[in-house]
């Protein structure tokens, strides 16, 4: 055995372990008719934290959750499929993870809460804001679209010739098959559902320009200027929301709150403790 080998199972060991204690640390509500799991931690208002596609909780929001539980609760729910939430037949759908989102914040008897979402989580809490806007205080949303057009460069074209197994980074995946209740092996499944997922939606009747016109909530529209977004389309989404602000990180790609924590928690601590 190499040290090499010995490193690498040290490596898995610690992952797994870690896995553990944080699935020991989460809880499970059922919501629509099946599991969904989410973690709570901190105190004061209410702070929904929503993931990216393909990912989970911590990979996501770990250095967000220690920085925003010391003066919120923070609620970080994994949508079906993805995390230590198990799949469910059938494609993924924005329309039904919102409702999983909104069913667990009613499970939880909260109103009014911010809402922090990347990438697909950011579509998500732009169409809890138009659909539940009971539920909704203020929405930050970075790496959003309204529709595959959104997506920067020819997007949907790499999605459509992308081959097996490719959307998820080798990490992802070393996640996914220490949590998922699915196993290893439906990481494949979930890669397939992804990929049709972000070439053919938000449809309209999800969201659309017209429908973030309705929006109530202040909303602060966030990308990185090397975004997966388009900044076209980011700032189609900023002037078509009726309260909003804009802020594009420069030299920043579409990992806004995980590469430049120090430049976006704070900035939007502001936002959210503003009057």
């Amino acid at each position: 055995m190499t040290l090499k080998t010995v490193n690498l199972g040290i490596t898995a060991a610690l992952l797994l372990l870690s896995a553990a204690a944080a699935a020991a640390a989460g809880a499970q509500a059922t919501v629509n008719g099946h599991s969904l799991y989410y973690l709570i931690r901190g105190s004061g208002p209410p702070l929904l934290l929503l993931h990216g596609g393909g990912n989970n909780v911590l990979r996501s929001w770990t250095r967000q959750i220690a920085d925003f539980s010391p003066t919120h609760e923070v609620i970080a729910p994994e949508q079906t499929g993805n995390g230590h939430t198990a799949d469910v037949e059938g494609p993924f759908s924005y329309a039904n993870m919102t409702e999983d989102t909104a069913a667990l914040l009613q499970q939880l008897h909260l109103k009014a809460v911010d809402v922090i979402g990347w990438s697909d989580g950011g579509i998500i809490a732009l169409m809890l804001a138009v659909r539940h806007p009971d539920l909704v205080r203020r929405v930050v949303a970075t790496g959003a679209n309204t529709d595959p057009s959104g997506l920067a460069g020819d997007g949907v074209g790499w999605l459509r010739m992308a081959p097996a197994a490719s959307l998820m980074s080798s990490d992802i995946l070393m996640d996914y098959d220490a949590v998922s209740p699915d196993g290893p092996a439906h990481a494949l499944v979930v890669d397939e559902k992804l990929k049709q997922l972000w070439m053919t939606h938000p449809v309209p009747s999800e969201l659309s320009m017209e429908l973030l016109h309705t929006v109530r909530a202040r909303v602060l529209v966030m990308a990185g200027d090397h975004d997966g977004i388009s900044l076209e389309h980011t700032l189609q989404i900023y002037r078509a929301l009726p309260h909003a602000e804009l802020w594009i990180l420069p030299n920043t790609g579409h990992d806004t709150f995980q590469s430049r924590p120090d430049w976006t928690d704070p900035y939007v601590l502001k936002f959210l403790g503003e009057p």
